[in-house]
């Protein structure tokens, strides 16, 4: 196994049933991995909250959470299923309090990714 994907583990990260969800090919893992970065890039959460445009910050964080669940980033799953829960229930408040505890992890992944 790379070490990259041994940091992800460390990081709380179910690379095991990653794997298992790409058939045993670490390869094609490691390439899903790699696009992780730029595809959450345009899916501003943030911002979206902050601008009161609830909807699109619903959905934007939705996509999150389903492209995390694909590459089982479990604390990322996690944070964004809750965020998520808390938008669709009007609780921006919340659910902005929760991003901003997420986004520093979400970062560390990204750089454990990158610098693989």
């Amino acid at each position: 196994m790379s070490t990259f994907i041994k940091e992800l583990e460390a990081q709380g990260c179910n690379m095991k049933e990653a794997l298992e969800r790409f058939m045993g090919n670490q390869a094609i893992l490691e390439k899903m991995m790699a696009k992780f970065p730029e595809s959450i890039k345009p899916l501003e959460v943030l911002q979206f909250i902050d601008e009161g445009n609830i909807e699109q910050a619903t959905a934007n964080a939705h996509t999150i959470k389903g492209i995390t669940a694909n590459l089982s980033l479990t604390p990322l799953y996690t944070a964004y299923t809750e965020i998520v829960k808390l938008l669709r229930a009007d609780d921006a408040v919340n659910a902005r309090e929760v991003l901003l505890k997420t986004l520093p992890i979400q970062q560390n992944l990204i750089s454990i990714i990158q610098n693989a």
